[in-house]
């Protein structure tokens, strides 16, 4: 297993802000988050990674550890002209549990926590939101932490794309499989083409 630490990020958006926007979100594991979103028209690039804690340059051990406070998270660039800010957070309440606290069904511990990082007073309002629309759609109160984006950490590169990279592994076919397929029968207007 690597350990080579992760590279932070603090800007907002990548360099051309005015065609783009990112959204940094954490639903438990982050090739579940990634999987899904690589698929959503409009997203632009997807890239795993830790957000949320207070050690500069973890690595997937140390955040797995439960020490490093960080969330597993997905770093989204989009076309807010193609997906909005809310239908990326539509697709984030429907795709993952929100109601269970730092937890993901068997993936327990502070790093599977449900959390939404908003880049902008703008995606905080939305975000404040869609989490109130999201109650509706669950029985148990919603638990999604709303905080403010500070830095990102890109994962090691065996995690980017892992679903893709590793479709039979079990993980991915009794955990990942199923919420891709969950969001392509949902969603299936807005999957790529």
């Amino acid at each position: 297993m690597a350990t080579t630490s992760a590279t932070a990020t603090t800007n907002n958006t990548p360099s051309d802000s005015s065609q783009t926007q990112v959204a940094t979100l954490g639903g438990g594991c982050f090739w579940c988050i990634e999987a899904v979103y690589l698929e959503l028209n409009g997203v632009l690039k997807v890239e795993s990674g830790y957000s949320g804690g207070h050690v500069a340059n973890p690595t997937y051990k140390a955040v797995s550890s439960g020490t490093t406070g960080h969330a597993e998270v997905a770093q989204i660039t989009f076309d807010p002209s193609v997906v909005t800010f809310e239908e990326i957070l539509e697709v984030f309440f429907t795709v993952h549990d929100p109601t269970t606290l730092n937890r993901q069904g068997n993936d327990t511990g502070t790093q599977y926590r449900s959390a939404i990082f908003y880049h902008s007073p703008e995606q905080q309002k939305i975000a404040e939101a869609a989490k109130i629309a999201a109650a509706e759609l669950w029985d148990e109160p919603v638990v999604t932490e709303i905080e403010p984006f500070d830095k990102f950490y890109k994962a090691e590169d065996y995690h980017q794309n892992y679903y893709k990279e590793n479709p039979y592994q079990p993980y991915c076919v009794y955990v990942v499989g199923p919420k891709v397929k969950k969001f392509r029968e949902k969603f299936k207007a807005k999957l790529k083409q």
